[in-house]
Formats: C-alpha cells, structure tokens, sequence
C-alpha cells in the first residue's frame, strides 16, 4: 500500500521554501493600516476607520496618495502629521461634495430652488 499526499498541498520542512507565510509587511505599512481615526464626514461619520484605508478611499487623489506614502515612508512626515493631513482632505473633501452635488440639470434645479426669488416676498 502506497500513500500519495495531495499535489495541492506540498509537505515541507518548517523554514523551508513553500511554507505559504505571506512575505512581512513593512512596518510603516502596518502602522497606518492598525492606526485608527475618527472622521465625521462622508460614510466614515461614527465609525473608526485606518489611516491605511482613509489613504485609500475615493477622497485622496492618487497623486496625494503618493506623496503621503512616499514622505512618511521616508520618515520626512510624522504619523500625526499623516493623520492630520488625510482627515483634513477627506473632511474638505466631503463637504465641497455636499455643498456642490454633482453637475447637471438636477444639480442646477436644485441651485435655482435654493435661491429666493421676488416672488417670495409677496
């Protein structure tokens, strides 16, 4: 009798090549993605969100993103400053969305309801 282990699933040595440990992240990268932050704006409003996934969120252009990373990567930026310059763009962000929803004929209906008129007074 033979036994055949599964090709799916290699048998190896402990430290051996193949173990499937997910390679160690770097530290910077842990710590923005266990420090959490309160950001009352937008669909973060009361629940505690990582910097890592503010960072990541629709609210940070690409190009912000990277400079960020790249800085506090770098040791250039501190954590709180990261933390204060994300929430500060998320928040201004979010309320520039409220205040201008998005363009088109509902937007400017909208707009043109909210202004009063010589009608009103009368």
């Amino acid at each position: 009798i033979s036994v055949k282990s599964s090709s799916k699933e290699p048998i190896t040595a402990a430290g051996e090549e193949g173990d499937d440990k997910p390679p160690k992240e770097e530290p910077w990268k842990t710590t923005l993605k266990t420090t959490m932050v309160h950001v009352e704006a937008a669909e973060f409003q009361g629940h505690e969100v990582s910097l890592w996934d503010l960072l990541h969120s629709r609210y940070i252009p690409e190009e912000n993103r990277r400079e960020l990373l790249e800085l506090y990567e770098a040791g250039e930026l501190s954590l709180e400053q990261v933390r204060t310059v994300v929430t500060t763009i998320v928040t201004r962000t979010a309320a520039a969305e409220r205040a201008e929803p998005a363009s088109g004929p509902r937007a400017e209906l909208a707009a043109t309801a909210a202004e009063p008129t010589a009608l009103d007074g009368d």
